[in-house]
């Protein structure tokens, strides 16, 4: 039975991917302005994809022997509904829709010299994007423009950006791409760490980006760049990762402070057709937050495992649940900052509420909300 429904699933991903309009390179040419009310997120991109024949800071699914760097500016509508991206048409409309304003091919230099130069007389604080699974290009920029965007953090955004095929069915060929660009992911953070920036690094890895920067952290530790590692404030959402492979991981990163964040939905359906394709391996983004071996081993691993089913999101497969959390996050910032979060920082197994603005534990808290609904 569970064979037939993975199959099912398999077939319906495969199905909705081939009907699906997605966004393609038109989406990243700089054509537009923006609109009178219209915000502006610059991204920077570290890339092992291969650039684009005659479009060098445009870039493909192939894969690259050198590290590219890129800037891209997109325009964010008036209108903007957090947690979303409002896709241009054949004929963007700034006014409704994401557009792009500018791009720019930078040489590493360059890059550098950008993503440390001082914002307000201070350095700058810097968060890292590593996409997931079947993802193009420009649904990658997007992604991050989106993200920085509604979490208003005065920070410098950063997408590394791996050559995922964009297509359901590269899912091997991808596993295979992340595997390619661990050292380049390594080197950026090294690269970054370096540079004057202020507090912790912010580490998000999505899917089987998520793979990505979990192994990455492992090759900083074994590598003795420990410097690094204490820079880095690692999250993981919806991670494709083994649950084997994840504690092998663990035990050689070992805990970290702030705590490396696992954000989970057991209802997760893609996760659900990666652990059909692992021979019904289960996947870490798939967690039981109820389950008392589950709220021991985080413990005992030092990690913090949060369940986000409760958020709503429009996506079918409940997959980027992640993605609404950016919006909220001024709101756990002052949280945090006022102590009434203080437990966002302990190690454990909690649950989002619905209307994600607390956070509850079933082992530490006995349910109990932290701060009001």
């Amino acid at each position: 039975m569970k064979l037939c429904s993975s199959l099912v699933l398999f077939a319906l991903l495969t199905l909705l991917a081939a009907c699906a309009e997605r966004p393609g390179p038109d989406a990243l040419r700089a054509t537009a302005v923006s609109a009178p009310g219209a915000r502006t997120v610059t991204v920077y991109v570290a890339t092992t994809r291969q650039r684009a024949e005659g479009q060098d800071d445009l870039f493909t699914a192939s894969r690259a022997d050198q590290v590219s760097y890129a800037r891209f500016t997109i325009s964010v509508p008036p209108g903007h509904k957090a947690g979303e991206i409002e896709w241009p048409g054949r004929t963007p409309d700034p006014g409704k829709d994401f557009v792009t304003v500018e791009r720019r091919l930078l040489d590493r230099a360059a890059f550098e010299q950008e993503v440390s130069r001082r914002r307000g007389g201070r350095p700058p604080s810097v968060g890292v994007f590593v996409h997931g699974y079947n993802t193009n290009f420009t649904e990658a920029v997007f992604r991050m423009a989106q993200m920085s965007a509604d979490a208003g953090v005065d920070g410098v955004p950063i997408l590394f950006a791996w050559p995922s095929e964009g297509s359901v069915t590269g899912y091997v060929a991808d596993k295979d791409a992340v595997t390619y660009s661990r050292d380049q992911l390594t080197e950026l953070l090294t690269m970054l760490a370096r540079k004057r920036t202020t507090g912790p690094i912010t580490l998000v890895g999505h899917s089987m980006g998520g793979w990505l920067t979990a192994e990455t952290v492992r090759q900083l530790r074994l590598t003795g760049q420990d410097a690094v590692v204490r820079r880095l404030h690692v999250i993981l959402a919806a991670p494709d990762i083994d649950v084997d492979v994840f504690r092998s991981q663990l035990a050689v990163i070992g805990p970290l402070d702030p705590p490396m964040v696992i954000l989970v939905s057991p209802d997760d359906s893609a996760l659900g057709l990666s652990e059909f394709l692992s021979a019904d391996r289960r996947r870490t983004g798939r967690l039981d937050v109820n389950d008392p071996a589950i709220q021991e081993a985080t413990r005992a691993a030092g990690i913090q495992v949060v369940d986000i089913s409760g958020l709503e999101t429009s996506d079918s497969f409940r997959h980027n649940r992640f993605v609404a959390l950016a919006a909220r996050y001024p709101q756990f910032a002052t949280m945090e900052q006022s102590g009434a979060g203080a437990s966002l920082r302990q190690t454990g197994a909690f649950v989002l509420n619905t209307v994600g603005t607390a956070v509850s534990s079933p082992f530490v808290l006995a349910g109990k909300v932290i701060g009001s609904e």
